[in-house]
């Protein structure tokens, strides 16, 4: 697991071992950016992100027997837990338009300031952009991601394929495009007809 719970019982002079409430407070501070990131990437809504990320302070503050090294760890699991808990992802039922709805009705930043492959992320489906997020992005193992999101391995697996073949076609269809656009010229003589600078094999 990416992180797991310690215990207080022992020496007293090993009580330093484990994170304080000003350990938690100096991480939510020091990456605040790619935490918030983390909340949006997951529930894929700003409204929802910003609610998770002051949940997950709020937990990981009042957590108990959390070693100091891993302080970091677990704030990015506490946000996880409570995005899967306010976005509920589920593998896609036929004829539930419901997920449908609700990704409509998702609040994103503006294209312009998202890279254009955190776009393609949040494009993903509900259970596929988690499993995505926390599979490929976090290191999570298909097991632990069936843990935490409630459904089976297989499930997991599923999802984690789908997500990478539509970032993979996405990514070849944004290279073929640059390729073409790259390779056009537009002259005049030819009354702005284009016409390729040079052969590209694709």
């Amino acid at each position: 697991m990416n992180c797991l719970w310690g215990s207080r019982r022992g020496a007293k002079g090993h009580r330093s071992e484990y994170a304080t409430v000003e350990d938690f407070r100096n991480v939510f501070t020091e990456e605040m950016n790619k935490l918030h990131l983390l909340a949006l990437l997951l529930t894929g809504d700003e409204g929802k992100a910003q609610q998770c990320f002051v949940a997950g302070i709020e937990d990981s503050v009042s957590s108990n027997s959390v070693f100091r090294d891993w302080a970091h760890s677990w704030a990015k699991r506490t946000i996880i837990k409570n995005a899967i808990e306010a976005i509920q992802p589920r593998p896609s039922v036929p004829g539930d338009f419901s997920r449908t709805t609700l990704q409509k009705n998702r609040t994103l930043p503006s294209s312009s300031a998202l890279h254009v492959e955190l776009q393609r992320v949040l494009a993903l489906e509900d259970l596929d952009r988690f499993v995505f997020v926390m599979s490929v992005l976090e290191g999570y193992s298909e097991k632990e991601c069936s843990l935490l999101l409630g459904c089976s391995p297989l499930e997991v697996h599923d999802a984690r394929t789908r997500a990478l073949d539509y970032i993979a076609a996405q990514n070849s269809s944004a290279v073929f495009e640059a390729q073409v656009n790259g390779g056009i010229a537009t002259d005049a003589a030819t009354m702005g007809e284009p016409h390729f600078v040079q052969a590209r094999s694709f």
